[in-house]
């Protein structure tokens, strides 16, 4: 796992340390809009994220608090990741990444890009909710 190093005090900076990296982004994107959740999920994202990097940049969400990994019940070798509430925080971040994606490269998420320029604010918010009574279950 790669340690993060921060290069400034400045929260754009300190942001970017842990977000600025496209595979963690791609991971938290398929956490909140999919229901994407085991390794072998993220595998068949259309990104094709190679196997080490991927495991790496579990690593590296878990250790840093976004993600929390459980033995799944079904295999007992299999592990189920979600979100934790510092992940969930960052819907807001995502969706606009997502909206400012779409105004340059049209295709892709048509229907949550629907929801979200009807009401943004409420899409957010369901998102979250979803995501944290997710979270209260386990």
């Amino acid at each position: 796992m790669k340690e993060i190093q921060h290069r400034s005090d400045c929260p754009v900076s300190f942001s970017l340390d842990y977000i600025g990296d496209k595979w963690v982004l791609l991971i938290l994107r398929d956490l909140i809009f999919t229901n994407k959740t085991s390794y072998g999920d993220f595998l068949t994202s259309d990104e094709k994220i190679a196997t080490n990097i991927l495991a790496d940049r579990l690593k590296l969400l878990e250790a840093n608090g976004f993600i929390k990994s459980e033995v799944s019940a079904e295999k007992k070798n299999k592990f189920i990741y979600s979100l934790t509430e510092k992940g969930i925080d960052l819907i807001p971040a995502i969706v606009e990444l997502m909206i400012w994606g779409s105004k340059y490269n049209p295709p892709g998420a048509e229907q949550v890009l629907k929801k979200i320029k009807t009401d943004k604010e409420g899409t957010i918010k369901e998102l979250k909710d979803k995501l944290l009574q997710r979270l209260k279950k386990e």
